[in-house]
């Protein structure tokens, strides 16, 4: 028995991985068949219930509690955002309370407290119709972006640049069933990211990363630290903790996402967990903390939370491969294309978004091959279409790295038809 004990809400393995040996008991609150059972070496146990039910996992966990108390309950997940909690007020845990999780998906609701408290001035409106959405776009006099209140992964986002769009915008938005739609000026200027960490409602700012996007604001290149974040730094470690004490946050990991706009960053969106897309690796190879570790470590303290964000050790970035969609006919990869490269089997069910990412900690370029010959490769629309493979790497700095992706990148080709 460990000495410490949490509930994990769904998620991957990694941020569990070790703690038998850090002396903590974790019990996995987790979907049957949406994991691999592999994890559970790391567990005290695994039980099975839907993640976006604050009541039913209260009900699955109460009983636990009782035998032995909880010292957190935690997720890295952001469907099982809200209903983790739902448990950690009802419980009386410290952690991420039901109403800063909500703040942070409803987008409308992170504005308004925004607003209140001063900061990241971004005009919005909740609209219910094509009209209300180009009354809205009449009076910021410019472009706009129009998406679901609580959208994710960079999907149904719709620029609006006149009446016409505005029907289209809201005819998709309607056909993608969206609860809600709010509507925004448009944010012109690099996007960035602050990966942060938080305890006692103390916020340290670690990495900071940028992106490059397709078309429809799809992410697949990630890269820190950012070039474009180094100059408006000192405004962007200022920035992040008034945005965090907006919303609630006191504990835990939190992404936050930023437009670096003629007037300054101003907040796109901010989540309560570990970023995607490989952040905390990335974050680990460049700044030196393993955010993975920190999840369970700090606030039960084991580990202290630095008192200074850290300097950049050098640069990572990791880059999803982007064929052209249709039917693979042929993988071609030249001989020096990557350090490692492992292959996805043809047909196997992945459970995390960056197979093996865990297994390339001491490599410095590595890639992996999401795909087989005759398998399909779909459009770009989101995130979660960033399924063909990746490469990442670390350099000396985020330009050397994004380099060594892009050579990796070029030497395995795709054929598609």
């Amino acid at each position: 028995m460990g000495k410490y004990r949490v509930a994990v809400i769904g998620g991957r393995p990694a941020p569990v991985a070790g703690a038998k040996e850090l002396g903590i008991d974790v019990v996995l609150v987790h979907e049957e068949g949406a994991y691999d059972v592999a994890v559970a070496q790391h567990c005290e146990r695994i039980i099975h219930g839907p993640l976006d039910d604050g009541p039913a996992i209260l009900e699955l966990l109460k009983p636990l509690h009782a035998e032995r108390p909880f010292d957190r309950v935690l997720t890295t997940t952001e469907p099982a955002a809200e209903s983790t909690g739902f448990v950690v007020d009802a419980l009386g845990l410290p952690g991420v309370s039901e109403f800063t999780a909500r703040a942070l998906k409803d987008k409308a609701l992170t504005r308004k407290l925004l607003d209140e408290h001063g900061i990241s001035p971004v005009r919005y409106r909740l609209v219910r119709s094509a009209e209300e959405i180009a009354a809205f776009r009449a009076e910021v006099g410019d472009r706009i972006i129009v998406k679901p209140v609580d959208g994710v992964a960079s999907l149904h986002i719709h620029p609006v640049d006149g009446p016409e769009d505005a029907e289209k915008a809201w005819q998709a938005l309607q056909e993608a069933d969206t609860s809600a739609v709010i509507a925004e000026e448009y944010l012109d200027g690099p996007v960035v990211s602050v990966d942060s960490f938080s305890h006692a409602s103390r916020h340290l700012t670690i990495g900071y990363s940028e992106y490059r996007m397709n078309e429809r604001y799809v992410e697949w290149e990630v890269s820190t630290p950012s070039r474009y974040a180094t100059p408006w730094l000192a405004e962007l470690r200022e920035l992040t903790p008034k945005l965090l004490d907006a919303v609630g946050l006191t504990e835990g990991p939190s992404h936050s996402e930023f437009v670096l706009t003629p007037k300054g960053p101003r907040v796109l969106e901010s989540h309560a967990r570990l970023a995607g897309s490989g952040a905390p690796e990335l974050v680990r190879r460049a700044f030196g903390l393993n955010l993975n570790r920190m999840f369970l470590t700090v606030p039960l303290g084991i580990d202290e939370l630095p008192q200074t964000s850290p300097e950049p050790l050098g640069g990572a970035a990791v880059r999803f491969f982007t064929p052209e969609p249709g039917t693979v006919d042929a993988i071609e990869v030249d001989d020096d294309a990557a350090h490692e490269i492992r292959r996805v089997p043809k047909d196997e069910k992945q459970y995390v978004f960056l197979p093996y990412l865990d297994e390339f900690t001491d490599t410095e370029v590595a890639a992996v091959i999401g795909k087989s010959v005759g398998e399909t490769v779909p459009p770009l629309l989101t995130v979660a279409d960033c399924v063909s493979g990746y490469v990442i790497a670390s350099g000396r700095d985020a330009d050397d790295a994004v380099a060594k992706c892009e050579a990796t990148n070029d030497r395995i080709r795709f054929k598609t038809s």
